[in-house]
């Protein structure tokens, strides 16, 4: 991923947080010189290695499952994003961009088979995802011969994270005047992503400081 250096985030606490806020994933791997991709939640482990693990599963008849020992495995987790017009600057020689932010998570796989580690991961998922519900379901509630059936068709694997990058676009280029003025231009939006940048940019804008770009 290009990552200029403003917009670079190398924090892995705030990296790994975010994939935590943002874990449905873009999976993509490269086999035979072909890119394959699929679209699943992935849940991180921060204790295991340097960086951290990532753990999933997907359909055994899903063709990147035969994919998931390949090489440099690329996972990708989107945050929010916005559309930012340079009339929003109120100012001359500027051109519309795109804020966001984005993490890339890149290592190797090794999958998991065993119908006991499976079922982990099914509660590992299970408990991550229902924590938020009043009434959370659990793996324990469904019939155990009923879960049981269903392990011989998904195929779980943990990726160990080698390296890790994060693209945090908030407008951190242009002077402390003119993010504040997209900020407030965000805050007119109806959007929930166009909501979500400005307060990220304003989060960000309070924490940088007088370290924020002025105008001389």
């Amino acid at each position: 991923m290009y990552v200029p250096s403003s917009f670079a985030e190398t924090d892995l606490k705030t990296l790994h947080r975010f994939i935590e806020q943002h874990s449905f994933a873009t999976l993509v791997t490269n086999a035979g010189g072909s890119c394959f991709a699929s679209h699943l939640p992935l849940l991180l482990d921060r204790s295991e290695g340097e960086f951290g693990q990532l753990t999933g599963h997907l359909a055994k008849a899903n063709p990147q499952a035969d994919q998931l020992q390949s090489k440099n495995l690329l996972t990708i987790f989107h945050g929010p994003h916005a559309y930012i017009s340079p009339a929003w600057y109120e100012s001359e020689h500027t051109v519309p961009t795109w804020n966001y932010q984005a993490v890339h998570v890149y290592g190797s796989c090794a999958l998991e088979t065993d119908p006991a580690r499976l079922k982990q991961i099914l509660e590992q998922y299970v408990d991550f995802y229902e924590s938020a519900q009043p009434t959370p379901w659990s793996i324990p509630d469904a019939e155990t011969d009923f879960i049981d059936s269903l392990l011989p068709a998904i195929v779980g694997f943990r990726i160990k994270i080698e390296r890790i990058e994060g693209k945090f676009k908030l407008s951190q280029n242009h002077t402390a005047e003119r993010q504040q003025k997209v900020i407030k231009a965000l805050q007119q939006q109806a959007g929930e992503n166009q909501q979500e940048i400005a307060a990220r940019m304003q989060a960000h804008l309070d924490k940088s400081g007088n370290d924020a770009p002025t105008q001389s």
